[in-house]
């Protein structure tokens, strides 16, 4: 019998472009399965228990929920379900190896990526499964809440769905994965799976990917970004707390800036309107599409932390409302990962430059006028910083908000701070 408990406190705090991936992936799941998804809105300790009693069942069987707020609520299900005689039973996880499994020899965990990917490919995993031949029984028998309203989102969901998923890794296996090593940095390219949603929804899981795999260099550096999204998850398995607070407490000596102020100038990166052309491309490209190329995730999150010297928990929490692949653990981690709070040893000194990343990653402009169309007839050469053209910054653009090179150097001021007051 399946069921789906939709969660008010974890559909509200989704932004509209994971609402609708998630509502449109629930009706293709529903589909597969004859018509016959249960969907109960509700907190799902009280609904669980509910249900179990409602229809006589013995068991609950659950992919296993590795993030802190899926672990308290799982274990609630379970402390509840057990004063009944029933059971809750966690069956894998969405990661090719469950957080906490990949281990040092002595025990404790990997806060490295490099010797974490090693160990994570000595682990390993098992090979995908047949798909099972089941009968299933529940909607319209049993009753259906239905599924919640639709988000007030345009973005084309067809792409939801397990078919989709499956359609997806095809078409990518075929045209982009053998190339994926000298593509996946090029964001006017279609040179990534754009698999993040289904692997954040569970549509697609990584040890099919993994299963397709030949060994090739490039093939090689598409497992690795699967090693990433399990080495954060791992991280935030150990390190709950890390979701929203500096992996490393030293960080918390960083001064950043508040106020008005700082307010507005976060508001205008929001907006894309910040007058670097690469960075407001990429927060466009967000806010329009739900999704943003993992190049341009570093290059706006390092201009939001180093020359705007904002906390990276307001990037973080805004990345949140808008990614449909919104995932807590590859998303703050990521962002750690850029303001030098998190698992890399020294990585705060790394300030992309926004002028020199968008002439070697967008040369001709071709990604940043599909999304500022102010500047669709600025030369290849002037589209990067088109304030320094003769003719002046475009009619309807707006100039660079901060100065690269004295944002860098305050940056690194302020880093200095930190060393500082760590060596008193």
């Amino acid at each position: 019998m399946p069921l789906y408990v939709i969660d008010p406190d974890l559909w509200n705090r989704s932004g509209a472009p994971r609402q609708a991936f998630l509502g449109a992936s629930l009706q293709k799941l529903n589909a597969s399965l004859g018509g016959t998804l249960v969907l109960r809105c509700g907190r799902p300790a009280d609904l669980i228990p509910a249900f179990v009693a409602e229809v006589g069942a013995h068991s609950v069987f659950v992919t296993g929920d590795h993030s802190p707020f899926g672990r308290r609520r799982d274990d609630e299900i379970e402390r509840k379900l057990r004063t009944t005689h029933h059971h809750l039973v966690r069956c894998g996880s969405n990661y090719a190896v469950e957080p906490g499994q990949v281990r040092k020899s002595d025990g404790t965990p990997y806060a490295v990526f490099t010797p974490f990917s090693k160990a994570w490919r000595q682990v390993g995993w098992p090979r995908p499964i047949a798909v099972p031949d089941v009968t299933w029984r529940g909607s319209p028998e049993i009753r259906c809440d239905g599924y919640p309203p639709a988000p007030a989102w345009e973005r084309d969901v067809d792409g939801a769905g397990e078919q989709a998923a499956h359609q997806r890794w095809a078409s990518f296996r075929e045209r982009g994965l053998n190339t994926y090593d000298a593509d996946r940095n090029s964001p006017a390219m279609d040179g990534t799976s754009r698999l993040g949603p289904h692997l954040r929804f569970g549509t697609i899981h990584p040890r099919l990917l993994l299963a397709d795999l030949q060994g090739t260099r490039a093939h090689d550096v598409f497992a690795n970004e699967l090693a990433w999204r399990d080495f954060y998850a791992d991280v935030l398995w150990h390190r709950p707390e890390s979701a929203w607070k500096n992996l490393q407490p030293k960080m918390n000596a960083m001064p950043c800036d508040s106020g008005e102020r700082a307010e507005a100038r976060f508001r205008s990166w929001c907006a894309g309107e910040t007058g670097f052309p690469i960075v407001d491309a990429g927060m466009r490209q967000l806010s329009q599409t739900g999704f943003v190329h993992n190049r341009l995730r570093m290059v706006v999150a390092s201009f939001l932390i180093k020359d705007l010297h904002l906390p990276w928990q307001w990037g973080a929490r805004h990345f949140m409302q808008h990614l449909t692949d919104g995932d807590i653990a590859s998303n703050n981690h990521g962002w750690q990962w850029t303001a030098g709070t998190g698992t890399d040893a020294a990585p705060y000194f790394r300030v992309f430059n926004p002028v020199s990343q968008s002439e070697r990653f967008d040369p001709d402009g071709t990604y940043i006028r599909r999304f500022v169309p102010e500047l669709a007839e600025v030369s290849d050469r002037e589209i990067h910083a088109p304030w320094a053209s003769k003719r002046g910054i475009p009619l309807g653009y707006v100039a660079p908000m901060v100065d690269h090179a004295v944002e860098r150097d305050e940056a690194l001021r302020r880093y200095a701070l930190v060393s500082a007051s760590r060596a008193r």
